[in-house]
């Protein structure tokens, strides 16, 4: 079966798996740092505790046999290693059965996470690196030939991504159909980065051309991505310069580095070559188990595509949806709606209960705006979680997300790991005796105010977005008496 394979995209191949393993060490590394005290035995919204409630067609996960957090590092860890393995090359040197495996572990230890991991994981780049990990399963490794089938299979991902986040933009908010969203956009996304003040402040003609730019590339380039050769390889880099320039933008964790991987099996070995110089070695035809393989995955894809195709011609398109527990074939699209003002929660603490002696003091997060003065951080790809869902929880009421009320609990307990998620404890002694969080409307300062104050932001109190809570005897929240705060 000739047809199957594809002699002139090894070094595509090489460069897919490469960076996805880089991704997949990213996640992993991530969830060793973050998952425990967001989703562990004691966390923000305790794994255990949802195991509980669903079953595991719901939620496919190794943790429904059992979960701990030591088992949570064993998960994580041995990602870690597989992912460092991948990026070494060990799938390259290891026989066809070993390479495979190495993968499908790698998917089956991310989804144990992710589908445990509640509103912490609920990210369109989650279902996106699983259903990307599990197409790597079969693309092949060393000296085999690449499955084309699986290289076409890429491609129509990365054409759901983009597509289906241009669709979600033309049907969504007006400002996108009257090219005025970057007047906003670069401001008010949920993390910005140290260049995003900059993008903030361009002229707004350019602002308008931008959003063109952004519709000509996610709906008119994709299709060009099952073009013949060179006019794939001409849409594949035209989707990763569009993708880089998100990233000088923002912070959007692993999203838009995933997607730039996706779009590089668009390019042939000519088109690489051209940039890398990697020697192709002498090319094995793929076993005939594995091409049934390729095959029998090629048709479930097929089959799986045909709701988010049906969403993608919807006028009432989902954003970011599986359409199976495992993340099989997802639908995409990010930004379909672009708020324009600036919210942020402030966490305060108060060492002192007495009313005259009362002083609050700010909780510093590591990634979200809080000091005006501090610059905006870069930390994508790594993704920070909880400063993610601090961005969502300023849009609506506290009492819709329990687990920052959680969250202000472990700040009164003094909780280290809680604490090692932030990026300043202003009570590194004690705990505080109650914590508050306050709101604010944020917006970029102005040129003249960042020479005259060195602020990067402006920030206007809005008013309480949580009263005060403490700690009663018996170590429940309560809510601080007016007269004392």
């Amino acid at each position: 079966m000739d047809w199957l394979q594809a002699s002139d995209y090894w070094l595509t191949r090489l460069v897919i798996e490469r960076a996805l393993g880089v991704i997949y060490c990213v996640a992993f590394l991530v969830a060793l740092n973050q998952f425990r005290p967001l989703l562990g035995e004691k966390g923000l919204l305790p794994v255990p505790l949802f195991l509980s409630r669903v079953s595991f067609l719901q939620a496919p996960s190794l943790f429904h046999l059992r979960y701990s957090d030591r088992l949570l590092l064993g998960v994580a860890g041995s990602g870690l290693v597989l992912s460092l393995a991948v990026v070494a090359g060990l799938p390259d040197v290891a026989p066809a059965w070993l390479a495979i495996l190495i993968w499908f572990a790698l998917w089956v230890l991310y989804q144990s996470i992710v589908n445990v991991g509640q509103i912490f994981y609920a990210f369109g780049w989650e279902t996106l690196l699983l259903e990307a990990g599990f197409l790597a399963i079969f693309l092949g490794a060393g000296p085999t030939v690449p499955a084309w089938p699986l290289i076409l299979l890429f491609r129509w991902l990365v054409f759901r991504v983009e597509f289906g986040a241009g669709m979600i933009k033309l049907r969504g908010d007006r400002c996108w159909r009257d090219l005025t969203c970057l007047y906003y956009h670069h401001e008010t996304q949920p993390m910005p980065n140290p260049l995003s003040w900059f993008f903030h402040h361009l002229p707004k003609p350019l602002h308008r051309v931008e959003v063109l730019g952004n519709f000509f590339a996610q709906l008119v380039v994709p299709f060009f991505l099952f073009a013949p050769q060179p006019v794939a390889s001409f849409a594949g880099a035209v989707l990763v310069l569009t993708q880089a320039w998100l990233v000088l933008s923002g912070n959007f964790s692993w999203l838009n580095f995933l997607t730039m991987t996706l779009a590089f099996s668009a390019f042939d070995d000519r088109a690489l070559s051209l940039f890398l110089t990697v020697h192709v070695p002498h090319l094995e035809p793929l076993p005939t188990w594995w091409q049934w393989l390729v095959i029998a995955v090629t048709l479930l894809v097929v089959v799986l595509s045909y709701r988010p195709v049906l969403n993608l011609i919807s006028p009432n398109q989902l954003m970011n949806f599986s359409f199976d527990p495992f993340h099989l074939v997802n639908t995409y699209g990010a930004f379909g709606s672009v708020t324009k003002e600036r919210y942020e929660i402030v966490v305060e603490g108060t060492a002192s209960s007495e009313p005259a002696e009362v002083e609050w003091k700010a909780y510093e997060f590591k990634g979200k705006p809080g000091d005006p003065r501090r610059v905006p951080r870069q930390y994508a790809p790594y993704h920070l979680r909880l400063d993610w869902l601090m961005w969502f929880a300023a849009m609506e009421s506290p009492y819709r997300h329990q687990w920052f009320i959680a969250f202000l609990i472990k700040l009164l307990e003094g909780d280290r790991a809680t604490l090692r998620l932030l990026g300043h404890n202003p009570f590194p002694d004690r705990p505080p005796a109650s914590v508050r969080a306050m709101l604010y409307r944020y917006r970029f300062s102005t040129l003249a105010e960042l020479r005259a104050e060195g602020a990067w932001w402006a920030s206007t109190p809005v008013g309480d977005y949580l009263p005060a809570l403490v700690l009663d005897a018996a170590g429940n929240p309560a809510r601080l008496n007016p007269s004392r705060g």
